[in-house]
């Protein structure tokens, strides 16, 4: 090799070696996003961690040699302990993610402001695999923590508290700003420790429901939202059967509570279960990247990428009676009113918070009080769980 062609060559390796560079740089770089958090973390105290598939350790016992037996000859003796193999985490998650989510009532964009109207706590097994879903009435009223400093703010309604923790009004200057705030209240009044949340205001909601080409929602009963003097508001009326809803449709049925909050939840269920199908439809599941894209300012959550991906991958492998909601006996509740520092006197529940507490136990061990039954033939004051249909 000629010397010119020895430098030619050495200016080619260089140039190769950095593009290797450049590329593993680059790959490096694009794992690092696929598992950073969209948004800042909840940063909630470890809890005590709870394994529901517990590891089985056999008792050994040593025995005396023995004389072989003939051939044919039944075995004896004390048989070799057996295990059931903990089953999988299907596509790639962990054994169990709990979620909080949340539903504020915000019109605009940003999320400097706005009530946490719809709460959620959602319990996603990769094992199982299901989904359990927990509904906390938002006018339980909790004490709020953190944020005593302000306005001498210590109690509020539950929804209250995702308001103060987000930057609008800079009453909290914690981690994971109104989702954060939120899941600190529920922890201490309640004993809920989410792993992750997602939180979606109204035109946001409205947007993704549109994106993926409205959803289908079947009613056992006909909700009739409309107030005495407002007779020609069909657009506040769902009939019993099957309707084709857009976005805008979506919202307004989800927050029509004609016959109380409980029964609010029951139609938000319906809702729920048809956007469900629809993430999960041939027609939309391969363009979820591109609408988790689109949507990725408008959203308020700490998952990352991966942690979206494998929710997504998990979806494909649910029916509906794999999503399971909890339906609170209703004669838990009962109305009554308090003095409020910011309220004034103000609607809320009186509710045993320890029953609550039990309550929320068994949805982290994925335990329910009774045995799961169609979302359009559960008994309203029953407390039995449903099902996507």
């Amino acid at each position: 090799m000629s010397r010119s062609q020895r430098i030619v060559f050495g200016f080619l390796s260089i140039g190769v070696l950095i593009m290797c560079v450049l590329v593993v740089q680059a790959a490096l770089d694009l794992g690092r996003t696929w598992q950073t958090p969209l948004g800042p973390e909840l940063g909630l105290p470890t809890a005590t961690p709870y394994d529901p598939f517990p590891t089985l350790l056999p008792t050994w016992t040593a025995f005396a040699p023995v004389t072989p037996l003939p051939p044919g000859h039944p075995p004896t003796g004390t048989p070799s302990p057996t295990f059931t193999p903990t089953p999988a985490a299907l596509c790639g998650g962990p054994p169990v993610m709990t979620i909080l989510s949340i539903g504020t009532d915000s019109r605009s964009d940003s999320y400097l402001y706005g009530l946490g109207d719809v709460i959620r706590l959602v319990r996603v097994d990769f094992t199982a695999p299901n989904v359990m879903i927990m509904s906390f009435p938002r006018d339980l009223y909790v004490e709020i923590p953190d944020i005593a400093e302000h306005y001498d703010i210590t109690h509020g309604k539950l929804n209250q508290a995702y308001l103060y923790g987000n930057p609008g009004f800079g009453y909290y200057d914690g981690p994971g700003a109104g989702p954060g705030l939120l899941a600190r209240t529920m922890s201490l009044n309640f004993g809920v420790h989410p792993d992750q949340y997602i939180a979606v205001n109204m035109r946001t909601f409205t947007k993704i429901v549109d994106a993926v080409g409205g959803i289908d929602v079947t009613l056992p009963h006909t909700i009739d939202g409309r107030a005495a003097d407002q007779p020609n508001r069909d657009d506040l009326v769902f009939k019993a059967g099957r309707h084709h809803l857009n976005g805008k449709q979506a919202l307004q049925l989800a927050r029509l509570r004609p016959d109380g909050v409980f029964e609010r939840a029951k139609a938000q269920n319906h809702v729920l279960c048809g956007l469900r199908d629809k993430l999960v439809s041939p027609s939309v599941v391969a363009d979820i990247p591109d609408i988790i894209a689109a949507f990725q300012g408008s959203v308020q959550t700490d998952l990352s990428p991966a942690q979206i991906s494998q929710l997504s991958c998990l979806g494909t492998h649910l029916d509906g009676k794999d999503i399971i909601f909890l339906n609170w006996p209703e004669e838990m509740f009962k109305g009554t009113r308090v003095n409020d520092p910011i309220l004034g006197r103000t609607f809320v529940w009186d509710v045993d918070f320890d029953l609550i507490r039990d309550y929320v136990q068994a949805f982290t061990r994925g335990q329910w009080p009774a045995s799961p039954q169609p979302a359009s033939t559960a008994s309203p004051s029953s407390g039995s769980p449903s099902f996507c249909e």
